[in-house]
């Protein structure tokens, strides 16, 4: 069994970044349009859509790890259609960029889980008037990246994932992955399990995954904070790649890109389907179109069904919101957020994620979430 990975997906316009810590784009700094790719150099168009209207100056913003790839594409091609905009995302975790927003140093913040009531309440502080909202921009799978040279095309179920995860299976040639992979020559490597050493919605989503499907084997509340004991830490989606490529026996979660432009084989999850399901943007987009608004109002937080058994769906998705105020947006950001913000979500802004290995948010959704972003004040 061989892995599929996307020769688009090994952009590099991803493939130089992803290793990175905290993205930083001015306006100064995006004279140079080009980055390296495999073939020589790709020009970044700026977009044909945009409105920049009043916007100027600088916008600052910070959160989510997982859609730093789909923010570095974005800044770039916003940048060249509106110049007077300065936009620099820090991808740091969804934890530190919900904390950022809620003290009124940024824009608006990423977070790979929608706002806790008790975050919302603190959202008042800042957005006066109004409180912060859940604007959903980036969907895609989270994926299960390992290294075992000689190993390929490897198929793990909940149960399996949640032992691994919780340091109950501690060898690669454990009879419950020998089930799963009977033509595969494991070796009695150790396993090294790695997460996240930061409050993570990267890691929330994987719990509300295991919870679902691996409920007997996974008892832990689905939390930003890693709750298992064993396993190794790293900071960032890009630090737990980066260590699963460096280390034998490994594996790590995050979100695909970071595996694509690496090279990092993914696992297949047998999800009860008639076959497992890889990893890509459109069998995370077959289950986050099930995907339901449990917001109200202008929160358009959706709910996900983890433990969906429909062909062809890969159940461990995540979608990463844009968390804003729906009143009371500072001033002087107010016209960029609504610019860049604008950008994202239309058709051309969107399109950029499955070219990029995410998945774009469904039609319906985002029709919704433009309208809120125009709707800002």
């Amino acid at each position: 069994m061989k892995l599929q990975r996307k020769n688009g997906l090994r952009a590099a316009a991803l493939g130089a970044l992803v290793v990175s810590g905290a993205l930083v784009l001015t306006a100064c700094g995006s004279d140079d349009n080009t980055s390296p790719s495999e073939g020589g150099t790709k020009t970044a168009a700026a977009p044909s859509n945009v409105d920049c209207g009043d916007a100027k100056g600088q916008l600052l913003a910070s959160g989510s790890s997982a859609q730093k790839n789909a923010m570095d594409l974005w800044v770039k091609s916003y940048m060249q259609a509106c110049p007077e905009v300065q936009v620099n995302y820090k991808a740091s975790s969804s934890g530190e960029g919900i904390v950022a927003f809620n003290q009124g140093t940024v824009g608006f913040a990423g977070s790979d889980s929608a706002l806790k009531p008790e975050e919302v309440e603190e959202s008042k502080k800042t957005c006066a008037g109004g409180q912060g909202v859940n604007l959903p921009m980036v969907g895609g799978p989270i994926a299960l990246g390992y290294n075992l040279p000689g190993v390929d095309g490897l198929v793990l179920d909940a149960p399996t994932v949640a032992k691994i995860f919780n340091d109950k299976i501690k060898k690669w040639d454990d009879p419950a992955i020998a089930e799963l992979n009977p033509e595969a020559k494991l070796p009695s490597t150790a396993i090294q399990s790695f997460h996240r050493s930061e409050d993570s919605g990267t890691t929330q989503n994987l719990g509300k995954y295991l919870g679902k499907a691996a409920e007997k084997d996974w008892t832990y509340e689905a939390e930003k904070k890693w709750p298992a004991p064993g396993g190794q830490a790293a900071s960032g989606s890009a630090g737990v790649a980066a260590q699963v490529k460096q280390v034998e026996g490994a594996i790590g979660y995050f979100e695909l890109s970071y595996a694509s432009s690496q090279d990092i084989p993914t696992v297949k999850i047998d999800t009860g389907a008639s076959a497992p399901v890889e990893a890509t943007s459109e069998n995370a987009s077959k289950a986050i179109a099930a995907a339901k608004v449990k917001g109200t109002g202008k929160d358009l937080a959706l709910s996900l069904d983890y433990a969906t058994k429909a062909e062809g769906a890969y159940p461990i998705v995540l979608v990463t919101y844009e968390v804003v105020c729906d009143k009371g947006n500072k001033a002087e950001t107010l016209g960029a957020v609504k610019s860049f913000l604008g950008f994202t979500s239309s058709e051309e802004g969107q399109k950029v994620l499955s070219e990029a290995g995410y998945a774009p948010i469904p039609a319906e959704i985002n029709a919704k979430v433009r309208e809120t972003v125009k709707g800002l004040s």
